[in-house]
């Protein structure tokens, strides 16, 4: 669970999520069509996405995403496609400075692989 519940401030983190900031984790999800093909970074949802998450507005995103950042670039694999991510989780509000992409939840120097 990555929300503990929804408060006056919006979302907030669940206490498992701000126990295991800063430490290494893995994670099973799900690709969403990335910006680019040469993308550092992919959102990974609990659910396929079978549309391009960026094209559309914030208001159609599930809120229990998590936007991973890639140690090095690998190969995007099919949005149907079950993987699993591995790197160091981060909470709080961020933007890419070079795609202007707003995160809540990030994996930093991750690699994944078919679950």
């Amino acid at each position: 669970e990555l929300y503990g519940k929804f408060g006056v401030l919006g979302l907030e983190f669940s206490d498992k999520v701000k126990r295991l900031a800063g430490k290494g984790i893995s994670m099973k999800g799900f690709m969403a069509p990335p910006l680019k093909a040469e993308a550092q970074f992919f959102v990974l949802t609990e659910v396929p996405m079978s549309l391009c998450p960026f094209c559309s507005s914030d208001a159609d995103w599930p809120d229990n995403i998590v936007v991973v950042y890639l140690g090095e670039k690998q190969t995007f694999v099919q949005p149907r496609q079950t993987i699993e991510v591995r790197g160091t989780l981060e909470y709080g509000s961020w933007t890419d400075p070079d795609t202007g992409f707003v995160s809540l939840l990030r994996i930093r120097q991750a690699e994944y692989s078919a679950a």
